[in-house]
């Protein structure tokens, strides 16, 4: 397990990479605002945060499934049984971001579908400033008004996913539902689209 040290050291690094706060916060799975208090805890921001309290987060590293094509594998058809358990069928599987696309790759082979992949707006996010639009990549299946099934390794705020249906439903797409490996939002539904998560993560306060 990582400790908020080797978290801080990591956030340093990616920024010097050239990383956005928005990218560091998928490549660490922590929320925007985590991760923007990692950078300046590095002494790579702009110490606005550097003396702040840590933020109430928890940090997913499953980076031991993601690592092993085969371990990939067999996490993604768990994934894409649960979607097919407890939803109806669609023609289109929408992976999030450089996360989400591997285990979409993975459940659209194992449902029968297309696949699409969306790129969100946090990529281009820092700080306070706005992150632009996200967009779809051109190289997958459009949307074409079609129903899908979103997929994504974690859900923090909600706040990607929520975006993410917006944009299928602004291109004429409906989304069917949506499934991740690790849920912190911790609830069912985001603008009425059904959740399911492999692992909820319910974080005790009093």
């Amino acid at each position: 397990m990582k400790s908020t040290e080797e978290l801080i050291d990591s956030a340093g690094e990616l920024t010097e990479r050239g990383l956005s706060k928005g990218e560091i916060a998928d490549e660490l799975n922590v929320s925007r605002e985590t991760a923007s208090w990692l950078v300046d805890q590095s002494g790579e921001g702009t110490d606005e945060l550097a003396g702040a309290a840590s933020p109430s987060d928890v940090h997913v590293d499953w980076s031991a499934v993601g690592r092993d094509s085969n371990r990939l594998t067999h996490v993604g058809i768990a994934m894409a049984d649960l979607l097919g358990d407890k939803s109806d069928p669609v023609d289109l599987t929408v992976g999030v971001g450089t996360s989400g696309g591997p285990l979409a790759t993975v459940i659209s082979r194992e449902l029968d579908t297309d696949l699409s992949v969306y790129l969100p707006s946090k990529y281009q996010w820092n700080d306070e400033g706005g992150g632009g639009s996200g967009s779809f990549s051109r190289n997958f299946s459009s949307i074409r008004d079609r129903d899908c099934y979103v997929v994504d390794d974690n859900i923090d705020t909600g706040q990607t996913m929520t975006e993410a249906i917006e944009h299928i439903r602004n291109l004429g797409g409906e989304v069917e539902a949506a499934v991740v490996l690790t849920d912190k939002h911790g609830e069912d539904e985001i603008l009425d689209v059904p959740i399911y998560s492999m692992v909820d993560i319910v974080q005790m306060r009093d």
